[in-house]
């Protein structure tokens, strides 16, 4: 699209790291990396702190093989390396919260290795989201981040600060929801590339000001009209995925992305908390339940039918896999969630991304992709 409704996003992602020295020279205020999205951000918000997502450059490096095994995930490998190299300078603290154990080992390095770090925490959280027991550990982990964080800056952060920063978050979440809604639509009025700009940029964007274009955005939509054809309404599945030359390519040869389940998407946002008379629960509850990454969602896999239910909400024609390498939790779900998915109509492709990817031969593939699909829509 030619009209500029998602520039702010493109320009905020591409200019990421400048936007958050800028607003840490505009405001005093700490910036703090995370490395997870199931980090409470809400409390970083209060504490009068900017959550940014640590994100990869999907750029060759050679700095991380002193640190972390090659076979570790891409994602590990480009997130380590935007540490080393300097690229989050700007970031007094670092946190994470309980992820796989490539992505634990990744957080373990930074916090001994990126010099500029000041702080860092790690916030447990139970695998076993689903446990009775759960809900109650997570409450107590939350609770003591915020004690941690009140020390560390001296200040109290209060339940109406943390009331304040919970809403600010639920209508970030709201809004983006809203956004996705534009997507079920026969002729989709946001992209693939654009949703994931939205999405993306939430994650490092001051939230009111992204609540802001978000808002902008959405008035704007109604509108609105698409230049394009819409071809084959695709989904993609996997964990994080910033990797936009790919999404581009993908709407490029007759397709567009119209859902998704990634981290780097929908699992983001996609719940808002329920109304509780004690903060700290509403948070931590939150994201318990929100759509479970494959290390939460055990012994009953919800996720799958959360992620049939997408395919079948946005009128999917084909799903595609996007496994980052090495990554086993994903791997791990992958031969039973593409048999469910299969099962119920949704063809599957599965792609092995690195931290460069060969957008050529992926072409291929997902023309090739295309074509089983004309064939299934003939016979």
């Amino acid at each position: 699209m030619s009209d500029g409704l998602f520039d702010q996003f493109k320009t905020w992602y591409e200019k990421r790291h400048d936007y958050a020295r800028d607003w840490k020279a505009r405001t005093g205020g700490q910036v703090v990396a995370t490395m997870c999205t199931y980090t409470p951000e809400e409390l970083l918000i209060a504490a009068g702190m900017l959550p940014v997502r640590v994100l990869g450059a999907h750029e060759p490096q050679n700095v991380t093989e002193p640190h972390i095994f090659g076979m570790f995930c891409p994602f590990c490998r480009d997130s380590l390396a935007q540490g080393l190299l300097g690229r989050f300078d700007y970031a007094e603290g670092v946190t994470l919260t309980q992820s796989c154990i490539q992505y634990r080992q990744t957080f373990g390095s930074w916090r001994l290795h990126v010099p500029t770090v000041k702080w860092d925490y790690y916030v447990p959280m139970p695998n076993e989201v689903q446990s009775q027991h759960s809900r109650k550990a997570h409450y107590e982990e939350v609770q003591s981040f915020r004690v941690f964080l009140q020390t560390l800056t001296g200040k109290e952060i209060t339940d109406a600060m943390l009331t304040d920063a919970l809403a600010v978050c639920d209508e970030n979440r709201r809004l983006l929801r809203e956004l996705y809604e534009y997507r079920k639509e026969a002729d989709p009025k946001v992209t693939g590339v654009e949703a994931l700009y939205a999405s993306l940029t939430a994650q490092f964007i001051d939230k009111r000001e992204h609540n802001e274009m978000l808002k902008k955005v959405l008035a704007a939509l109604p509108s609105r009209k698409m230049e394009r054809k819409t071809g084959a309404r695709f989904m993609t599945i996997g964990s994080e995925n910033d990797d936009v030359a790919f999404m581009g390519m993908v709407e490029s040869v007759g397709a567009t992305i119209v859902v998704d389940d990634q981290c780097s998407g929908s699992r983001y946002f996609w719940n808002a908390s329920k109304p509780e008379g004690d903060v700290i629960k509403a948070i931590a509850d939150r994201y318990c339940d929100r759509p479970a990454c494959p290390t939460k969602d055990y012994p009953a896999h919800t996720r799958f039918d959360h992620v049939l239910g997408l395919a079948k909400d946005y009128g999917v024609q084909g799903a595609i896999f996007l496994q980052q390498k090495f990554c086993d939790p994903h791997e791990g779900d992958y031969p039973d969630l593409k048999r469910h998915l299969e099962d119920n109509g949704i063809p599957t492709l599965f792609l092995e991304f690195d931290i460069t990817n060969p957008i050529g031969p992926f072409r291929i593939r997902i023309e090739a992709f295309l074509e089983t699909l004309s064939e299934e829509e003939l016979f």
